[in-house]
């Protein structure tokens, strides 16, 4: 069995204006003490077919973490640069 179980992930400011950052209300359970950071990741998926379009919104380190039910809100205010990347004309 899993040390970490996600048990939900509300997208938080649904709809939201185009500039405002993504904020994720996030669930989890931990089933023991975890002595260690836990690391929590947004990522854009650029293409289904490849992971070479992947870009890492941005990760925090979460811990340590003692057994039971957390709960965090995660923030992603880097959107700028998902946006700037694919109206870029591409290079040749």
């Amino acid at each position: 069995m899993a040390k970490v179980q996600v048990l939900n992930v509300a997208v938080l400011d649904n709809p939201s204006p185009f500039g405002n950052p993504f904020q994720f209300e996030i669930t989890f359970e931990c089933m023991e003490d975890l002595p260690e950071d836990l690391e929590w990741k947004i990522i854009y998926v650029g293409s289904a077919e490849s992971e070479e379009y992947d870009q890492v919104l941005d990760s925090v380190l979460v811990g340590p973490v003692p057994a039971g039910r957390h709960m965090f809100v995660f923030q992603v205010s880097k959107l700028w640069y998902v946006w700037k990347s694919f109206s870029m004309p591409k290079k040749t």
